[in-house]
């Protein structure tokens, strides 16, 4: 009788523990992570706009996390390779994407896309909002855009328009402006933002559409001229420059928009955690200042969380498919 009740205690001390030891486990996993480098990846090249905002967050969240966020630039195809790489990554909560409206206008601009920008990810957050700004070269006759759209009409395909490759927002930007001017423009493609800048430095194309993070310095030193901003109302950073709606363009508004994404997947407690690092980064004094100087604006608390960032991807990718079948480019 001893015996079996001995054997039963036993019995019941070991289901406890294994009971405990279950529960216990997530909690210490969540505690541990991340105990090893988390890298971000970028589509785009180093030193471009999503570069940037990508390596001000990235130094941040090191902080909060006490791991090193590594940034790797993943580039080519319109940020699809670096889509790509993430969708088939370990989902283990060490590889994170981030990129902006691409995310929506890829399954029009690519018809055999190997992923589904809205199956094949888990959502982060939204992190911010940066407008874009319509630049002509610094010796372009125009010297408003009122002055533009007449030269738009005289001249015809006679003028260029660069951008910074197929899939890029200033190509988008730059689809959106044709078809809301009906301007005959020729489109020039480049590698990248820095290419496509350089070349209206030089005076080799005649207009670019780009974001503020990348244009503001050489709008501020005069080497460019600045013709609008495509947000439905003026910016802080540049509170004197007009809106291109204002000035009577109709069916332009964009603004570049970044999410965060993860390989699907990837446990909560890791998506929580590093998200939860992105919004104390978003809030820190520091970067605020820093996106300010850029003409950035971070995103909403609500928009800075998973739903927030489906959300929206939904809304977008519903929207842009139509402008893209429209102007019928594509990118495969």
């Amino acid at each position: 009788m001893n015996h079996t009740f001995a054997k039963r205690r036993r019995i019941a001390a070991g289901c406890a523990l294994a009971l405990v030891s279950a529960l216990s486990t997530p909690v210490a996993l969540a505690q541990a992570y991340p105990d090893k480098p988390v890298t971000l990846v970028v589509p785009f090249s180093a030193g471009g706009p999503t570069d940037l905002v990508a390596r001000i967050l990235g130094a941040a969240m090191t902080r909060t996390l006490h791991q090193p966020v590594l940034i790797e630039n993943k580039t080519g195809a319109g940020g699809t390779i670096a889509a790509t790489y993430t969708a088939r990554a370990k989902p283990d909560g060490y590889t994170f994407l981030i990129h902006h409206n691409g995310m929506a206008t890829a399954p029009a601009l690519y018809r055999k896309l190997s992923y589904n920008p809205l199956t094949d990810f888990e959502y982060v957050s939204q992190v911010i909002d940066v407008p874009m700004t319509l630049l002509g070269r610094k010796d372009l006759p125009a010297k408003d855009f009122n002055e533009l759209r007449a030269y738009l009409k005289a001249n015809g395909d006679k003028v260029t328009l660069a951008h910074a490759g197929l899939g890029a927002v200033s190509h988008l930007c730059g689809m959106l402006f044709r078809q809301a001017t009906g301007a005959n423009l020729t489109t020039v493609p480049y590698q990248g933002t820095g290419p496509a800048m350089n070349a209206l430095l030089a005076g080799q194309v005649d207009l670019l559409c780009d974001q503020t993070t990348s244009t503001t310095q050489y709008i501020k030193a005069g080497s460019v001229k600045l013709y609008g901003v495509t947000t439905p109302a003026r910016i802080k950073s540049m509170p004197d420059a007009p809106t291109l709606s204002e000035q009577g363009l109709k069916g332009a508004e964009i603004v570049v928009w970044h999410g965060i994404y993860a390989p699907k997947g990837t446990p909560k407690e890791a998506i929580d955690k590093f998200g939860g690092a992105l919004r104390t980064a978003l809030a820190d004094p520091a970067v605020v200042k820093r996106m300010d100087e850029l003409g950035a604006v971070i995103v909403p608390e609500a928009k800075q969380t998973p739903a927030g960032l489906q959300t929206w991807l939904t809304q977008e990718t519903a929207r842009y498919a139509p402008v893209i079948k429209a102007a019928g480019q594509f990118a495969d």
